[in-house]
C-alpha cells in the first residue's frame, strides 16, 4: 500500500559538520539587523566568516541547529564557552587565512569593507562584561520558523550546555536597528549590559541553569 511519507518534526538537535553551508546562507538571509543582507555585500560569506562558521568548526560542542525536520537546519544557536580563549583559538586558526583571503581595502565604505576590517581589527569586549558573562552568543532563525517559540527553545538548551560545563553567565550583542529582538529580549527580562547607539549588549547568568532557562519558558 503507497503513501508519502511526511517530514519529521522540526526539532532541536547538535551541530553536524554537514550544517556548515545552512550556517553561512542563515547569517547572511538575518545580516541585516534580522532581515536578508543578499542584496547588501558582494561576498556572500563574509558575515558567515564573521559570526557563525567559526563556531561550527572550532567550538561544535556548544552549537545547536533547528533542524525543519528534513535534516536542514533553519535556525542556529552557536555559542563560545569561554570568550577570550575562543578569539585566541580563531586568533591561531580561524583568522589568519581570512586575512590573507581578504586583504584590507583602503578607502572602500562598503559593507564588505567594514566586514573585512573588522576580520583584521578584532574588537575585545570590556572586563566590566566578561568578568560576569564570559561566555557570548550568536542566534538567528530564518524568517518562516520565527515566531514558534525556537528562538526561547535554542536558547534554553544552549543555556543550559554553556551552565553544564561551568558558565557563569553568557552574553550577546544586538543591533540598535533590530527593534523587533531587543523587544523580545526586554520583554524576557534579560539584563541589557551596554549600549553605544550601535549594538545592545545583553546577558544573563547562568548559575545552575535554572533561572535564565525558566524565563525562557514564559
Amino acid at each position: 500500500m503507497g503513501g508519502t511519507l511526511s517530514a519529521a518534526p522540526s526539532h532541536i538537535r547538535p551541530y553536524a559538520p554537514a550544517d556548515l553551508d545552512a550556517l553561512y546562507e542563515i547569517c547572511l538571509r538575518t545580516g541585516a539587523a534580522g532581515d536578508d543582507a543578499s542584496d547588501l555585500v558582494e561576498d556572500p560569506q563574509l558575515l558567515g566568516h564573521l559570526y557563525a562558521a567559526p563556531y561550527g568548526v572550532l567550538e561544535p560542542e556548544h552549537a545547536f541547529v533547528l533542524d525543519d525536520g528534513r535534516g536542514r537546519a533553519a535556525g542556529y544557536v552557536l555559542g563560545a564557552l569561554d570568550t577570550v580563549a575562543f578569539e585566541a583559538r580563531c586568533e591561531a586558526e580561524w583568522w589568519p587565512p581570512l586575512r590573507a583571503r581578504y586583504p584590507q581595502r583602503e578607502g572602500g565604505d562598503g559593507l564588505d569593507d567594514l566586514l573585512i576590517g573588522m576580520l583584521h581589527h578584532r574588537r575585545r569586549r570590556g572586563d566590566e562584561v566578561l568578568g560576569r558573562f564570559p561566555s557570548h552568543l550568536h542566534i538567528d532563525l530564518l524568517p518562516e520558523v520565527q515566531g514558534h517559540g525556537w528562538g526561547r527553545r535554542l536558547m534554553a538548551t544552549l543555556f543550559d550546555a554553556l551552565a553544564a560545563d561551568g558558565s557563569p553567565g553568557v552574553h550577546w550583542g544586538v543591533s540598535a536597528q533590530n527593534h523587533r529582538a531587543l523587544g523580545f529580549y526586554r520583554h524576557l527580562g534579560f539584563d541589557e549590559l551596554t549600549a553605544d547607539g550601535v549594538t545592545h549588549t545583553f546577558g544573563a547568568r547562568l548559575e545552575g541553569s535554572s533561572a535564565s532557562p525558566r524565563r525562557l519558558q514564559r
